[in-house]
């Protein structure tokens, strides 16, 4: 049987027990279907084996010898990780297009008395869903944003909102980045695609009629680009901007670089990126904070001669409303959850 895609909404409402990712690992790690597991009927290096011969000798010889490693691929992930599975499981398959890798794992797996169904079009009908929602249509959410300058706890404050049950995306941790020049400290960022599969996720089964709060972005974060259709909402959204003094942003700039100041050789790579900014004896002067340890006085002299001077040029041509501006105090613990209640008493 062959399942229809309409929206992610409407597939996770089909009660599949596993979707299940049969295109090779490169493949899966580009982008997935959000929530599939992996489970390769072919590796990278089989799949081009095979495809060099599809191409260089024979089309029915490459199916055979195909056929054998799809048939070998396959018993392994039944032993190895659907053997704990009763009769009533219920796997969904896909591959890149619902052809022959997908039908033939779901045909190995109903002969074995599982109800499997293959994604009709595979993995590029969910492709086309994401394009077309993100760079074709209008999202129909009414998009907040939460501004300020940085250091004043946006992405703290955006989660306490989430938990306090507002809709919220944070695009910093779909993009694995913290959006300045110091951001990369939470490792690889994901592909452009994938990027744009856990947005679509993000936003799948929100409410239109509520508001959505957003962080503040320039148009890419890190590597990644936002999808023009969240761009063009994004920049007419409106703000709440939070607000505190360059001395309690430093403070808390320097708990949030702790990591990094223990990478010296790291932060001096990131901070060498900013001397056609700044120029090169502020930079020297960075650096010997750095080995000094002093990430306080860092913190201040970054908010002062980098990060304040770039906000303020981003934010020349904005003239969105501001609907609140918040004092975020010395921005602890407690500071933080106050300004999440007055962020969330504006969006209700």
């Amino acid at each position: 049987m062959r399942h229809v895609f309409t929206d992610l909404a409407a597939l996770r409402a089909q009660g599949f027990d596993t979707i299940i990712d049969v295109r090779s690992p490169s493949e899966y790690a580009e982008d997935h279907v959000p929530g599939a597991v992996s489970m390769p009927v072919l590796s990278d290096a089989e799949r081009a084996h095979v495809g060099t011969i599809y191409v260089q000798d024979s089309p029915f010889k490459a199916r055979k010898i195909g056929a054998a490693l799809v048939a070998r691929n396959a018993a392994r992930h039944i032993e190895e990780h659907l053997m704990g599975f009763d009769g009533g499981w219920r796997p969904l398959v896909y591959c890149w297009r619902g052809g022959q890798r997908s039908g033939s794992f779901a045909s190995i797996l109903n002969q074995i008395g599982w109800r499997a169904e293959v994604l009709d079009g595979g993995y590029r009908t969910w492709r086309r869903h994401v394009s077309g929602s993100l760079y074709d249509a209008v999202l129909p959410y009414r998009f907040v944003r939460l501004a300020g300058l940085t250091g004043t706890a946006k992405t703290e404050v955006l989660g306490r909102v989430a938990a306090l049950g507002c809709q919220v995306v944070d695009l910093e941790a779909l993009a694995n980045h913290r959006g300045s020049i110091l951001g990369d400290v939470m490792g690889r960022q994901p592909a452009q695609k994938g990027f744009e599969s856990a947005l679509i996720a993000a936003l799948s089964g929100f409410d239109p009629a509520r508001p959505v709060l957003v962080e503040a972005e320039s148009p890419r974060i890190g590597t990644l680009r936002l999808p023009p259709a969240l761009w063009v909402v994004m920049r007419a959204a409106p703000r709440i901007t939070l607000e505190a003094s360059v001395g309690a942003r430093a403070r808390y700039l320097a708990g949030v670089y702790a990591d990094l100041m223990a990478d010296v050789s790291g932060l001096a790579r990131r901070l060498g990126g900013l001397r056609g900014f700044v120029g090169h004896a502020t930079v020297d002067e960075w650096l010997a904070l750095v080995q000094a340890g002093e990430a306080e006085t860092l913190a201040t002299q970054l908010i002062e001669l980098h990060y304040d001077k770039a906000y303020g040029r981003l934010r020349l041509d904005d003239e969105t409303a501001v609907l609140a501006r918040i004092d975020a105090g010395d921005l602890g613990e407690a500071a933080q959850a106050a300004a999440a209640r007055a962020v969330m008493a504006h969006l209700i």
